[in-house]
């Protein structure tokens, strides 16, 4: 009958020390998700920023091109597909990538021409994570007339 015996020192683990350590696991993980996920918000906010003044310098382009910025008909398509009268357009466009980039939410970059704000050039913006025009935080709009983008665009 000894081959029938159990040794107690080779047992595997008990279920609840198994939901003890999964428990444990997935609290590590929220703590982590916590922490990280702040960060991916003012990443896409600074991601923004930084696509508004790309856009920014292709429009400062195209008007040096033309004389004059896209009207708010032609809108941002006229940077990857210049209109008839655009004469002295470039003829492969002002971006890069041939394709107007979306916000980092996925979202259409919005543009005015003449602005509101910016009367005399014109209005970029995102309408930031909720897609929606105004919010605070980070549903708060990102704009080339916010002070934090003048002061980039002042040098």
């Amino acid at each position: 009958m000894r081959g029938m015996e159990f040794d107690r020192r080779s047992r595997g683990f008990t279920l609840i020390e198994i939901m003890a350590v999964v428990l444990i696991i997935g609290l590590l993980s929220t703590l982590v998700g916590l922490a990280i996920f702040p960060q991916i918000d003012k990443a896409r906010v600074s991601t923004a920023r930084t696509q508004l003044s790309m856009l920014d310098s292709a429009l400062e382009a195209y008007r040096m091109d033309n004389a004059n910025f896209p009207t708010t008909q032609q809108g941002l398509v006229a940077l990857i597909r210049p209109p008839p009268d655009a004469r002295n357009a470039l003829p492969g466009g002002y971006l890069r990538e041939k394709r107007v980039p979306e916000d980092p939410w996925g979202h259409p970059f919005q543009y005015e021409s003449p602005g509101q704000h910016n009367t005399e050039s014109y209005d970029l913006w995102s309408y930031g994570r909720d897609g929606n025009p105004g919010g605070d935080g980070i549903d708060a709009d990102i704009g080339n007339w916010t002070d934090d983008q003048q002061q980039a665009r002042s040098g």
